[in-house]
């Protein structure tokens, strides 16, 4: 088995190892909170991945302690990608949550730590989803000010209703077992044993027909009742609608100064 690492990226790692492909996302200092050029460079490796018969398998994961936070909140008022020298491909985030959920290759989201708001996203549109028993997994946008826009497009096709807007409204946050219940994660393991499930899990799919899954992959997002092209782009319009609120702006500020939010509901 080799081992083989692309170095040119900045906000990602991507590493490939037999026949598996490990994607981490690279952003300790923001607990691993995703923004355009990570979007940009994830997208790359994705595409790039889906052309490369060597990967059978893609493991997505985050640095450290967490998974991902969600949205890098210092970024959030610029939506422009920043310049930047590593491998990218224009898209956003709608982007990355389609290509996500409609990959042909098996995307095993690797959660050893929070997953919250965007990076729960990322969790509901991989393909399967091993947690550590540690990790949280939330939609806590509505106390910055935010609703999980873009991300409804995917949750709601994994959790019940009721559960949905009940998560939503309170900004809850979930253990991996709950995160189980609701239909987010497939296995709940031990932080220690993350690492062979995952490893166990990819293995086992790597050794079924790739054509076989790949054609089961494309039928089963055919079969969705209603095709994200359809639901991402209006979420991604009510995002910037909600980025222009008063509160929106206050809870921004607030989460970066660190204080209580004084909301105006306005």
């Amino acid at each position: 088995m080799t081992d083989t690492t692309d170095p040119a990226y900045e906000r990602i790692r991507a590493v490939l190892s037999g026949a598996t492909l490990t994607l981490t996302l690279h952003n300790p200092d923001r607990r691993n909170a995703i923004g355009p050029q990570m979007i940009g460079e994830l997208l790359h490796a994705l595409e790039a991945a889906h052309s490369n018969p060597a990967v059978r398998v893609i493991v997505l994961t985050g640095e450290g302690k967490s998974f991902c936070v969600g949205g890098d909140f210092g970024q959030m008022s610029g939506l422009a990608r920043p310049a930047a020298a590593t491998p990218i491909r224009e898209g956003d985030y709608t982007d990355l949550l389609q290509s996500l959920w409609r990959a042909t290759k098996p995307v095993i989201a690797r959660v050893n730590g929070h997953a919250l708001g965007g990076g729960l996203g990322l969790v509901a549109a991989s393909t399967l989803a091993v947690a550590a028993d540690s990790a949280l997994l939330g939609t806590p946008e509505v106390d910055v000010g935010l609703f999980p826009m873009m991300i409804m497009a995917v949750l709601s096709r994994l959790v019940p209703r009721k559960r949905l807007v009940e998560m939503m409204l309170l900004g809850q946050k979930l253990t991996a077992s709950e995160a189980r219940e609701y239909g987010l994660v497939n296995r709940v393991v031990p932080l220690a044993d993350l690492d062979t499930a995952v490893s166990t899990l990819a293995d086992a799919l790597a050794s079924k027909s790739q054509s076989t899954l790949r054609f089961g992959l494309q039928a089963l997002i055919d079969h969705d009742e209603l095709p994200l092209e359809r639901a991402l782009p209006m979420l991604r319009e009510r995002l910037a609608e909600c980025l222009s609120t008063d509160d929106a702006r206050e809870g921004l500020t607030a989460f970066l100064e660190k204080r209580a939010p004084k909301w105006t509901d306005k």
